[in-house]
């Protein structure tokens, strides 16, 4: 089934009779700020349209979960006002669109989750192992590499299933760079990309779809954004990273991986945040920042004032809401590039903010 979900708030309270109030004050026009991208960010974009909208009325944030490669080719055709993407734009990518400005909004995991009956604490996976796993050279979940990752796990006599995504994705992106820099082998193989040539395993459309076949089919192993597992109560494995450390995804396990490149990301947005140096020790290795990606100009007055009065709310009131729905809150330093890239934005040549 093709996952689809799109951000829409009732506006029946603005314009339904109700006792009392004054029959003659008009209701003021709807402002939507049409948007599409990733399904990675929907839960979180979903809170902060709802959010914004209740203090900015009648602004209406409507976003579309069509994953980011499509919006982008609809934020270049015109028809959204921003699209979100689970990865930078290349060069070569920002080349085939009109001016843009890419902003990091957040950030936040891909988890590998499974479905294995008897187990009852979280598996822990080496980076050999995970490779090793989705390169389909490592068939059963005792093989011993799975053993010497989880000593006294009691681990059972099954087929290995892989589970990936089916549609090009930006978590698809994520994890096969992750790969790709932990596995030589990999690396010649596949490569990374927001959509390969998986050597094993059955594909499940979306993050939705992905999540539904691991979560009624034993034995499976897949990759999907750490709300995903959260929200359908999947186990998710610990991962090692380059420090020998066994970690878990979390909020603040990502925010330690986007730390440590906090760096080269304000000279260089292209820049990945998978697979942390050792001296991140407490980093989940498997971590990806979300973008949004606006015109750098526009000649809708109103629509380009409230998209940029969203984005600042975004980066600054946002922040809170986005770690309790398990994204990583951004590095102040991230956000002080933000707030110098939207000063950018412009209606007819004039700043949008001031």
């Amino acid at each position: 089934m093709r996952y689809r979900a799109v951000l829409s708030v009732c506006l029946a309270v603005l314009v339904s009779g109700v006792a009392g109030c004054n029959t003659k004050r008009q209701p003021e026009t709807l402002r939507t700020i049409p948007a599409a991208g990733s399904s990675f960010v929907f839960p979180v974009m979903q809170r902060w349209g709802e959010d914004f909208f209740e203090l900015h009325r009648p602004t209406q944030v409507m976003y579309v979960a069509d994953g980011s490669v499509k919006a982008v080719k609809e934020l270049a055709a015109g028809k959204v006002a921003f699209a979100a993407t689970d990865y930078a734009l290349t060069p070569k990518q920002l080349e085939q669109l009109p001016p843009v400005i890419q902003i990091p909004v957040t950030s936040g995991a891909i988890c590998i989750t499974y479905n294995l009956h008897g187990i009852k604490q979280p598996l822990r996976l080496s980076a050999g192992t995970l490779a090793g796993i989705f390169l389909g050279t490592v068939k059963r979940w005792n093989d011993p590499s799975i053993a010497k990752d989880n000593p006294g796990v009691a681990l059972p006599d099954e087929a290995i299933v892989v589970v990936h995504r089916a549609d090009a994705a930006g978590a698809t992106d994520i994890f096969t760079t992750y790969l790709s820099a932990v596995s030589p082998q990999w690396a010649a193989k596949v490569g990374a990309g927001d959509s390969v040539a998986w050597p094993v395993g059955i594909s499940g459309e979306g993050s939705a779809g992905l999540t539904s076949v691991v979560r009624n089919s034993p034995g499976t192993i897949g990759f999907v954004e750490l709300n995903y597992a959260q929200q359908n109560e999947l186990p998710v494995a610990a991962v090692e990273n380059r420090a020998g450390q066994y970690v878990q995804p979390n909020v603040v396990s990502t925010k330690a991986a986007v730390e440590a490149f906090a760096p080269q990301l304000r000279t260089n947005l292209d820049t990945t945040i998978v697979d942390a140096p050792a001296t991140a020790a407490g980093a989940y290795p498997i971590a990806g920042l979300s973008f949004v990606i606006v015109p750098r100009d526009g000649t809708n007055l109103r629509e380009r004032v409230a998209l940029g009065k969203f984005l600042s709310w975004v980066l600054h009131n946002g922040q809170d809401t986005a770690f309790h729905l398990g994204y990583a809150r951004l590095p102040k330093s991230l956000i002080v590039y933000d707030d110098a890239a939207l000063r950018a934005m412009t209606v007819n040549g004039k700043p949008v903010l001031p």
